[in-house]
C-alpha cells in the first residue's frame, strides 16, 4: 500500500486524525480574515462586468501588426471610455471590447479601429450589446443563483436536517464569497462565462459536501447507544475518515482546471477560457476548504447547543474523568483499562461493561446453618 493510502487507512480508523472540530474556531477565524479580505477587494477594485451585462460593443481583428497597447489608445480616444484588449492566440489577432457604448458610439470606434489597423471598416468584426439585454441577462443570473441556494436547502433538509442544511448554505455563500473576490482582485471580467463557472463550483462544493455530511450521519447513527465519545469527537473522526478522499477528488479535479487556466488561457489567448478557468480553479478550491473545515464543524457547533447532546456529552465526560482517575490510582482492572473504543453503532450493552471492578480477591461470605458448623468430611 502506498504512503498516501496507508495514511487514508489509518485516518478512516482513527488511529490518526486532526482535531478540526477541536479547532474549528480557528479555522473560522480563518475564513472571516479571507472573507474580509474578499470584501475589501469589492470594495477598492469593484467587478469589471462585461458588455454582456453592462451592453458595449466588442471588436475582433484579424492578424495584424497593431500591439495591444496601441488599439487600446485608439478605443480609448475614440470612445471615451475604458476598453479591454485581449490577444487571441500568437497569430496577432485582438478581440477589443468597450462597455456602455451605444450605436453612434459603436460606429465611430469601430471607423478609428479600422483606420489603425490599415483595413476597410466592413472588415472589422463588431458585435453590439444593447444594455437592457444585458441587464436582463444579469438579472436572470442572479434569480437562478437564488432558486439554485433555495433548492439546496430543501433538499439537504429533507434528505439529513436543518441543521445540515444550514451549515451546507453557509459554506456555499464562503465558497461564492471568495470567488468573487479574486475576481476583484485579479481584475477579470465578468461574462456569461463566470457565471457558468459559479454555478458548476458551487454544484462541485455542495456534492463534496454531501458525501461528507452522508459520513458523518452513518458515524453519528444510534449516537446516544454509547459513552465512549461526545459528538464533536465522532464529527471529527467522521471527517477525517473522509479527508484523504475529499482531497484526492480536489487535486484530480484542479490538475486539468489549471492546465486550462496556467496554458490554455495563455496559449490560446484567454477571453471567456480564463474567465471559466480563474471561476473554476478558485471555486473548487474554496469548495473543498469549506467542505472540510467549515461544514462539519459547524454542524457540530449546531447539534452541541442542544440539550439532550450537551447532556449526552456531559455523561461521557464524567464517565471519561472517573476512569481515568481509577486508573491513576489503580483501582481498575486491567480489562477495563484496555478496554477498546466502540463505534457510536455499537450495543449498548457492551458500552456498560466491568466499570469500576475491584482489583484482587474478594472476600467470600462464611456458610453457616443455624449456628452450628457442618461437618467436612463427609457429604450427603
Amino acid at each position: 500500500m502506498s504512503r498516501l493510502g496507508d495514511i487514508g487507512a489509518k485516518l478512516h480508523r482513527g488511529e490518526i486524525g486532526y482535531d478540526f472540530v477541536g479547532k474549528r474556531r480557528l479555522w473560522y477565524g480563518v475564513s472571516i480574515l479571507i472573507t474580509i479580505l474578499a470584501f475589501a477587494g469589492l470594495g477598492v477594485r469593484g467587478l469589471h462586468m462585461g458588455v454582456e451585462f453592462e451592453g458595449g460593443a466588442v471588436f475582433t481583428t484579424e492578424a495584424t501588426d497593431v500591439s495591444v497597447e496601441r488599439a487600446r489608445e485608439v478605443a480609448e480616444e475614440a470612445s471615451g471610455s475604458q476598453a479591454l484588449v485581449q490577444s487571441l492566440g500568437n497569430d496577432g489577432s485582438l478581440r477589443i471590447q468597450v462597455s456602455g457604448l451605444d450605436t453612434d458610439q459603436s460606429n465611430i470606434t469601430r471607423e478609428a479601429l479600422a483606420e489603425e489597423l490599415g483595413v476597410p471598416t466592413q472588415e472589422l468584426n463588431a458585435e453590439l450589446v444593447g444594455p437592457s439585454w444585458g441587464s436582463q441577462i444579469a438579472n436572470k443570473a442572479w434569480q437562478g443563483l437564488a432558486i439554485f441556494m433555495v433548492l439546496v436547502v430543501i433538499y439537504l433538509a429533507i434528505a439529513f436536517e436543518w441543521r445540515m442544511a444550514m451549515a451546507a448554505l453557509i459554506a456555499l455563500i464562503h465558497d461564492l464569497t471568495i470567488t468573487v473576490g479574486v475576481y476583484a482582485l485579479v481584475g477579470f471580467e465578468v461574462t456569461p462565462g463566470t457565471v457558468i463557472g459559479l454555478l458548476t463550483i458551487l454544484g462541485y462544493s455542495l456534492y463534496d459536501t454531501v458525501v461528507v455530511f452522508d459520513g458523518l450521519k452513518e458515524t453519528t447513527k444510534n449516537f446516544t447507544k454509547q459513552t465512549n465519545y461526545t459528538y464533536g469527537e465522532l464529527a471529527n473522526r467522521s471527517l477525517n475518515g473522509t479527508l484523504v478522499r475529499s482531497i484526492n477528488t480536489s487535486v484530480v479535479a484542479l490538475l486539468p482546471v489549471a492546465a486550462l487556466l496556467f496554458i490554455g488561457g495563455g496559449v490560446l489567448g484567454g477571453g471567456m477560457l480564463n474567465d471559466i478557468a480563474l471561476s473554476l480553479f478558485v471555486g473548487l478550491t474554496a469548495g473543498a476548504y469549506s467542505s472540510i473545515v467549515i461544514a462539519t464543524p459547524m454542524v457540530a457547533d449546531f447539534k452541541m447547543h442542544e440539550p439532550s447532546i450537551k447532556a449526552h456529552d456531559k455523561k461521557v465526560l464524567a464517565k471519561r474523568a472517573k476512569r481515568e482517575a481509577e486508573e491513576n490510582t489503580g483501582t481498575v482492572s486491567g480489562a477495563e483499562a484496555e478496554e477498546p473504543p466502540q463505534d457510536a453503532g455499537d450495543d449498548e450493552g457492551r458500552d456498560e461493561s466491568a466499570a469500576g471492578a475491584v482489583v484482587g480477591p474478594r472476600r467470600q461470605p462464611v456458610s453457616r446453618s443455624r449456628g452450628r458448623n457442618r461437618p467436612s468430611g463427609k457429604r450427603r
